[in-house]
């Protein structure tokens, strides 16, 4: 578990406009550099470059670069609202933060304030010979970049909003989470001791604040519990939801008196809470959003089992790479905090959960889905097959209602048996 400082450091980097605010900075840098030039190199230029040469020049690329750049805008837009019609919502998170389509729009913002500040700065009088030259070197440099960005935008509009590419952006974004956790199954903490839940010597830490946990900072809550001398069990992990005065986490006293409020008030600034979930360190978010995108493919106005079948591969391979994954050491960073670990039933209730229920009556995603969850139960991972064959047998009684033909309904309860064999 990252920082706070960092992981809000994450989430500004993400965003378009910081990017694009870096190019356009890079670009004046650009268009200044034939200005140092003039004034601070005393060298003789090898060849004169007249003036309209290079406005000529920077005029093109003025003029195409604001419409190329008002173009991706409209493209963004229309993706955006393809993710939203034909995917998930939740999806178009991920597809602002695509640095491909940010780096993109960067580049011709950057090229179109260089070009901008160069035709300025030429027409004052602002370079000489040296100057000049050294323009009309940066300015093709400028160009070869837009051309080479300009091109691999154009490649990735392909598949920019498409129902296989957000699912594929999903898959990742997801993996890392997944295989994160499953390297650090409590973020460096003590797992959670039943007999302290059931204890009432404990101290609640609270907040007002409604809505989803996005970070929790435990190297701040190590300090803080250092200093107070105290335990801190955490009931809301990234991706729980918060009411107004629900438990973020309990305290426990080692020694002295209980925490006063404004020990309680640092704690719980620790937490993240905003009105949406965080696909960064919340691994059922992104096992939520594929079945949803499955669960989309399954509307009667849509019909695509084939989505739904593609789904259920991307979440089997997530989840055999969770199960498959043992944690890099048993260090504990933080021996004051507590937190539990991921359950398994759980993450296979949110990847499969739905689409049981909305492809009860599809043979072919209940086939699917057997057969996937069969491959989970020989994982060998003890709690990953024991939650496993419960989602399989879930499936199964949600086919066995839904299904028309008594031999498609055999076939699953063969299957079935062969999955409760193992």
């Amino acid at each position: 578990m990252i920082s706070r400082t960092r992981w809000l450091l994450r989430q500004l980097t993400r965003q378009l406009w910081f990017r694009a605010t870096i190019f356009a900075a890079v670009g004046f840098v650009a268009a200044m550099a034939g200005v140092i030039a003039e004034r601070y190199m005393g060298w003789e230029p090898p060849t004169r470059i007249a003036t309209d040469t290079v406005e000529r020049i920077l005029d093109i690329l003025a003029s195409s670069m604001l419409a190329v750049t008002t173009f991706s805008l409209n493209v963004m837009v229309t993706a955006y609202g393809s993710a939203t019609s034909n995917v998930t919502p939740r999806a178009t998170k991920l597809l602002r933060q695509d640095s491909t389509t940010q780096n993109a729009l960067g580049a011709f913002i950057g090229a179109f304030l260089f070009s901008l500040v160069g035709i300025i700065a030429l027409g004052t009088g602002l370079y000489g010979d040296r100057g000049r030259l050294v323009l009309f070197a940066v300015t093709l440099a400028v160009v070869a970049f837009v051309i080479t960005a300009m091109l691999r935008w154009i490649d990735h509009l392909s598949g920019l909003g498409r129902v296989g590419e957000t699912a594929r952006i999903v898959e990742e974004t997801t993996r890392a989470a997944l295989l994160d956790r499953a390297a650090a199954p409590t973020l460096g903490a003590r797992a959670c001791d039943p007999a302290y839940m059931t204890s009432s010597d404990h101290e609640p830490v609270t907040t007002r604040r409604i809505g989803y946990v996005q970070h929790v900072d435990l190297e701040r809550l190590s300090a803080i519990a250092e200093d107070a001398g105290c335990a801190i069990h955490i009931e809301k992990p990234p991706g729980s939801f918060v009411f107004a005065n629900d438990a973020l986490a309990r305290v426990h006293m080692d020694r002295g008196p209980a925490p006063d409020a404004e020990t309680l008030g640092r704690m719980a600034s620790a937490f993240v809470i905003e009105d949406q979930r965080s696909f960064d360190q919340d691994p059922r978010f992104g096992l939520s959003v594929l079945a949803e995108i499955a669960s989309r493919a399954l509307s009667p106005a849509v019909n695509d089992a084939g989505t739904a079948i593609d789904v259920v591969g991307r979440a089997t391979r997530l989840l055999l790479e969770y199960a498959n994954t043992r944690p890099e050491d048993d260090d504990v960073r933080f021996p004051r905090l507590r937190l539990a670990p991921l359950v398994a039933g759980d993450l296979l209730s949110d990847a499969f959960g739905p689409i049981a229920r909305d492809g009860a009556a599809i043979i072919e995603v209940q086939l699917r889905l057997q057969k996937a969850l069969g491959a989970l139960a020989r994982s060998g991972d003890g709690d990953m097959r024991a939650a496993a064959l419960r989602e399989a047998r879930f499936a199964l009684d949600h086919a066995e209602i839904a299904l028309a033909l008594d031999s498609d309904k055999q076939k699953l309860r063969d299957l079935n048996a062969s999955i409760a064999a193992i």
